[in-house]
């Protein structure tokens, strides 16, 4: 017989049959919660999978009542409801069905997987991989997009930006001119110094002329006016195409109908093919007006005699080396600047984030096509 629906719920325990059962009776509700909650507590302790559970007497039944009996009986013992208590109607088997295997589901999701370092490490060199491949892919099809854009437009000089490509000039070109020059006419001097202590135990110290005409006009020269352009212009690309992807700018650029590659990204790398190569031979001159200084100084070779040995021993094709890698890393250092820049979201923080991922891809690509470049040339004897 089945309690009047407002009676609480109850435990109570049965002898009819070997082992003794529980019979389990009343409302189970929220209503009855902290009550029933005690009684289960007290239960629990006495109750094993061969205790009979009688569900004859159950009256009203919700969710909150159908977790209290999980609690007490088991997710597991619930879940085959149907096959010990048929006589239930069909209804409250579904509920206590459904919130036992959701209560054995979350258990499950709790019990954390063993842990294996080599397997954590693999993956993460894995993940490092696939980022750094994506990267690649995603700068490899922006150099396509930028050079079909260019190619486009080259013949149509009515579309060519003539006021932006001046400014990005004087930007990335004039106002680099001062550190370019300065640091390396410090580098140059350093070198001459080094190699002059060094190729003074060998009673060779006239060949410091030649190591730092080699050094400035083959490598020195353009890497190290590269490696500024990728910290100053670089970043500068970025932050500038971020700002305002960030503002929307570049989405009302697009609803008026104009090309972001066209009027951004062309101008700007445009402005460095033409300023890098220049600042590059200004880095080169320096850099040996910088050695000069030192053999003046300290080693008593005249400026006759040091530009004499430049003519006469140092082949041109070494400066044609040098000046030859500077249009190529001027065009990787604004399409990485630019790319990057397009990859910000609308917060400060990404805008920062790309800003520094485009001065390490810059100056990471740069060093490593200087490396190969040199490699392959050396194999070459050019």
């Amino acid at each position: 017989m089945y309690p009047t629906p407002s009676s609480p719920g109850q435990l109570q325990p049965s002898s009819a049959g070997q082992p003794p059962g529980l019979n389990v009776v009343g409302d189970w509700t929220l209503q009855h919660y902290p009550r029933l909650k005690r009684e289960i507590e007290r239960a629990r302790p006495r109750l094993d999978d061969a205790c009979p559970v009688v569900l004859d007497g159950l009256g009203a039944l919700d969710t909150a009542g159908a977790g209290l009996l999980v609690e007490l009986l088991g997710a597991r013992r619930l879940t085959d409801i149907a096959r010990w208590a048929p006589q239930l109607p069909a209804e409250r088997q579904a509920l206590l069905r459904t919130v036992a295997m959701a209560v054995a589901g979350a258990a499950g999701t709790e019990e954390e997987p063993e842990r294996s370092t080599l397997k954590d490490e693999l993956a993460h060199i894995g993940r490092v991989v696939e980022t750094l491949w994506e990267q690649q892919r995603t700068l490899y099809g922006f150099i396509g997009l930028t050079l079909s854009t260019l190619l486009a437009t080259l013949p149509r000089p009515r579309r060519w930006r003539i006021t932006p490509l001046v400014a990005h000039i004087e930007r990335t070109g004039l106002d680099a001119v001062p550190i370019v020059a300065l640091l390396t006419f410090m580098v140059g001097a350093v070198v001459a110094f080094l190699g002059a202590t060094v190729l003074g135990q060998f009673g060779a110290t006239i060949y410091t002329v030649n190591l730092v005409a080699y050094s400035f006009l083959r490598e020195f020269g353009v890497l190290l006016c590269a490696i500024l352009m990728a910290g100053r212009t670089a970043s500068a690309f970025a932050a500038q195409i971020g700002a305002m992807k960030a503002n929307e700018e570049i989405d009302a650029i697009r609803a008026l109908g104009l090309d972001p590659i066209e009027l951004l990204v062309l101008p700007r790398v445009l402005a460095m093919l033409l300023t890098l190569p220049i600042l590059t031979f200004i880095a080169m001159l320096c850099g040996i007006l910088g050695g000069l200084a030192v053999c003046v100084l300290a080693l008593d070779i005249s400026p006759v005699q040091y530009f004499a040995i430049l003519e006469q021993e140092i082949p041109v094709n070494h400066y044609l080396v040098g000046l030859g890698k500077a249009p190529l890393f001027a065009f990787l250092i604004a399409v990485i600047g630019c790319l990057e820049g397009f990859k910000a979201s609308g917060s400060a923080q990404s805008v920062g984030e790309r800003t520094t991922s485009s001065v390490v891809q810059s100056i990471f690509m740069v060093i490593l096509i200087d490396a190969l470049a040199a490699l392959f040339l050396m194999e070459m004897g050019w």
